[in-house]
């Protein structure tokens, strides 16, 4: 196998799956691409970023248009606020992931890489999942605000990553059977399982070189 292999992290909120994520990235020297995959659709698109951090990874209400959107007449001209739809930072946003495969050896978190990959060759998909205790903790300590609010943030954030997926894929978010790999990062704490999956990965790049 060559050097075009990518790693994909679907996560809950609050699971430690971004810092994961770039730990990963860090240990195998690849990119890394969660945020700064916004940047990357904006320029592709020639919109706002703002755009795009608006509706990113955010839950869907109607019926998608996507399969019968015009794309190549969108351009520049899409760019008027009240015009840009979920269908159309979703389609951005997959042209960058897609972009992306071509170069390989990167870690790509959330935004259905996932699937948009599904026909790549050489990808692994890893979810990061753990007790709703345990990520109400991390998102208390890491965003200074109360067991409440946090709780409240956590189920909010998951059930739009979950409304984003489902309806853009044939697949369940979080459901094991989509990923390579699903861990509770809970268990072995965020060092430990980045280690994990890192040799997980090693193991599975060896496998294909048999």
């Amino acid at each position: 196998m060559g050097d075009d292999f990518i790693v994909t992290i679907g996560r809950q909120y609050g699971s430690g799956g971004r810092v994961i994520g770039k730990e990963l990235a860090q240990r195998l020297g690849f990119d890394y691409f969660d945020k700064e995959l916004i940047n990357e659709a904006a320029k592709h698109s020639g919109l706002a970023k703002g755009c795009f951090e608006e509706k990113d990874e955010k839950e869907m209400f109607s019926i998608p248009a996507i399969f019968s959107a015009n794309w190549l007449s969108m351009g520049s001209g899409a760019g008027m606020e009240g015009a840009l739809t979920n269908e159309h930072i979703f389609k951005y946003q997959s042209d960058v992931i897609e972009m992306l495969s071509h170069k390989g050896k990167c870690v790509i978190v959330g935004r259905c890489a996932d699937y948009i990959l599904r026909h790549y060759p050489h990808c692994v998909n890893i979810f990061i999942h753990a007790p709703m205790n345990e990520r109400v903790k991390r998102v208390m300590a890491r965003d200074h605000i109360g067991e409440k609010d946090a709780f409240a943030l956590a189920q909010r954030r998951d059930k739009q990553r979950a409304s984003y997926y489902n309806f853009y894929t044939d697949k369940q978010w979080g459901d094991s059977s989509s990923y390579h790999l699903s861990i509770d990062s809970s268990i072995l704490g965020i060092q430990d399982t980045t280690e994990l999956i890192y040799q997980f990965i090693m193991k599975y790049k060896s496998s294909l070189l048999l």
